[in-house]
């Protein structure tokens, strides 16, 4: 987990410099990322929902509610398998999640789900963060107050 901290916040911030050179968040604030183990078991790194979280906190920028995404990423922002995608399906399903991001490798993982787990989701296989940070924030995302 800390080394997917360290890359998520790698990514993150050659992201704010690519998308926003301007925006001097992370070089002005000092960051602490906490993932407690607690009563969630994590089967591995989230890295795709860090980088958007820090994101949305160094842009201001509010990411969709009805989204869900998972995947670890490399530090070219490469977006790389995970395992667990049936549970991820049903909770997200749970929570009332219309939107779901996959890494692409997990596509005939998806596909192999029973229909009445797939119904009524909009699924979005991806290779690359960029891809992840159009769903997430749109071209004209909301800024929060």
């Amino acid at each position: 987990m800390k080394e997917s901290a360290q890359i998520a916040h790698t990514v993150s911030r050659a992201i704010l410099l690519e998308k926003d050179p301007e925006n001097t968040f992370f070089a002005n604030s000092k960051l602490h990322l906490h993932v407690p183990a607690g009563a969630t078991p994590k089967d591995g790194p989230s890295g795709c929902t860090m980088i958007t979280s820090l994101l949305s906190l160094a842009t201001k920028r509010l990411v969709r509610k009805d989204l869900a995404m998972t995947g670890e990423v490399t530090l070219t922002g490469r977006i790389l398998p995970i395992g667990g995608v049936k549970e991820k399906t049903i909770a997200a399903r749970r929570s009332e999640v219309k939107t779901i991001i996959f890494p692409a490798a997990n596509r005939r993982d998806f596909d192999e789900l029973a229909d009445n787990v797939k119904e009524g989701l909009d699924v979005y296989f991806v290779d690359d963060y960029s891809q992840i940070y159009e769903l997430a924030f749109g071209s004209n995302g909301h800024s929060q107050s």
